[in-house]
């Protein structure tokens, strides 16, 4: 398994993980760019994103090989290929997928594999950080289940999670929240919540 030390190191710190689903490339780059400035270390952008490639690129070549830049709601081979050209630093699935997963071993990626059962989530956390998705469905109370008898695992929350909501998964066991929406706009509001200056 990759070293996992530098996006949990993030995770632990920031304790939310913004998912961004962007119109566009530039509307992509500009939030990423927004994001990283108020002091988010580790970023999402998914494919659901038009021409996501492009835009992962684009921050890329913006923001230098610093933040950590990740590429979500990937389901094959093909786009966990194309997510790690594109200088992806981790890739995200909402569900089991074994054919991102073969890519991301073979390029030393980290891989955040999705699952929502007990066994699946077992399965995933048995080698590497563990999206636990839709979250919303079971809540914290379920998160809070799933840590007492994966009491090692590092479970990642995601999927209809408002802002308000993620300080209850983290008591209940979280590393960090997926949040795909809520994050402050102000460039202020958003630096208090991940600590920018």
């Amino acid at each position: 398994m990759p070293a996992t030390s530098p996006l949990l190191a993030a995770l632990g710190a920031q304790r939310l993980l913004p998912v961004l689903r962007s119109p566009d490339v530039p509307a992509a780059v500009a939030r990423v760019t927004g994001l990283v400035e108020a002091g988010c270390r580790a970023v999402e952008l998914t494919t659901s994103t038009p021409d996501w490639h492009l835009a992962l690129a684009a921050c890329r070549r913006a923001l230098g090989d610093g933040p950590l830049l990740g590429v979500g709601t990937v389901t094959t081979a093909d786009q966990a290929a194309a997510a790690v050209e594109a200088g992806a630093s981790f890739l995200v699935s909402p569900y089991p997928a074994p054919a991102v997963r073969a890519v991301a071993a073979e390029h030393g990626t980290v891989f955040v594999e999705g699952g929502f059962t007990p066994a699946e989530v077992a399965d995933a956390a048995s080698r590497g950080p563990a999206k636990v998705f839709p979250a919303h469905v079971g809540g914290p109370r379920f998160l809070s289940s799933l840590r007492a008898v994966l009491p090692h695992a590092v479970l990642i929350p995601t999927g209809g999670i408002a802002v308000e909501e993620a300080p209850a998964y983290l008591a209940a066991g979280a590393l960090a929240v997926g949040i795909g929406s809520g994050l402050p706009e102000d460039p202020a509001a958003l630096a208090a919540v991940f600590g920018g200056a």
